[in-house]
C-alpha cells in the first residue's frame, strides 16, 4: 500500500472533521492506497491533473482534494467542509497552489 503523505495543513483539517466524516474519509483514502478505486469521488483538473475529490457525506458535505498518480505515496492537498453547492475559489485555489509546489519538489529530486 502507498503511503500517505499530508500537504500544509490537510491532516488537521481532516482532523477537525466530525467522528463519522472522518471515518469515511479514512476508509475512502485507505482504498485509494490500496490502489482501489473509493466510492465516492470525481476528478478535479481545475486543481492539476491527476489531481481528485473524495466526497464524504454525512450530515454535511466534507471533501478531500488528492494525487494518487505517483507511484510512491497518496498526497492529500487539501480538506475542508463544503458549505456551498460549487466548491469555493479560495479551496481550488490552495489545492492548486500545494499541487504546484508539490510537482515542483518532485521534479527537483
Amino acid at each position: 500500500m502507498k503511503q500517505v503523505l499530508w500537504l500544509g495543513d490537510s491532516l488537521e483539517r481532516v482532523r477537525e472533521f466530525p467522528t463519522e466524516a472522518r471515518r469515511i474519509a479514512g476508509h475512502q483514502l485507505e482504498m485509494v492506497q490500496a490502489g482501489l478505486e473509493p466510492p465516492d469521488w470525481r476528478p478535479m483538473p481545475s486543481v492539476g491533473l491527476g489531481a481528485n475529490e473524495l466526497r464524504v457525506r454525512t450530515t454535511d458535505a466534507y471533501r478531500v482534494i488528492y494525487v494518487a498518480k505517483f507511484s510512491e505515496a497518496v498526497y492529500v492537498l487539501h480538506a475542508f467542509q463544503k458549505k456551498t453547492r460549487k466548491t469555493t475559489r479560495a479551496d481550488i485555489d490552495l489545492a492548486r497552489r500545494r499541487f504546484r509546489m508539490l510537482i515542483e519538489e518532485r521534479k527537483r529530486r
